[in-house]
């Protein structure tokens, strides 16, 4: 079993079976990603609500929303939370959209397990960078508090 903390992935697609998969694939892949699974944007975001996310993983095309739709939930409730869109639909229009929407990365589908290798990957990377940057802000506001409450000390 690994040291590293343990990563927690939402993973959204209204393909149930695709959601197995990929979910046997990455789980496989890394000891430290355990999968959480929606197949509406409604249970999705439910699953948002309810916390202990460290990263979404979402197809563009649901049945009930689009995963830009779930991206602007996520992001009023954890504004720098990864959020990679996970989809078979290949247009640039669609990848600057998302971009410009905020996602933390674009992500062509294709469930296989070198494609899930990569994904495990690049969940991997956006959640340490995540947590890093979490940990560094923490850590600026003690400084600030610290040094703000200096002043009555001196």
């Amino acid at each position: 079993m690994s040291d590293s903390p343990s990563i927690v992935v939402l993973h959204v697609d209204d393909d149930e079976d695709l959601l197995d998969l990929t979910a046997t694939f990455l789980e496989r892949e890394s000891e430290q990603l355990q999968l959480r699974t929606a197949s509406s944007a409604t249970d999705a975001r439910e699953e948002v609500r309810k916390g202990g996310i460290d990263c979404a993983v979402c197809d563009y095309e649901l049945g009930d929303a689009n995963g830009l739709d779930l991206l602007e939930t996520v992001r009023e409730l954890h504004p720098e939370l990864p959020f990679i869109l996970f989809t078979s639909v290949s247009s640039e229009a669609l990848a600057s959209r998302a971009v410009s929407a905020g996602v933390t990365d674009y992500f062509q589908k294709d469930v296989s397990s070198d494609q899930c290798a990569v994904l495990a990957n690049r969940i991997e990377k956006a959640v340490h960078s995540y947590r890093t940057d979490d940990a560094l802000r923490e850590r600026e506001e003690l400084y600030r508090t610290v040094v703000e409450g200096s002043h009555d000390v001196i």
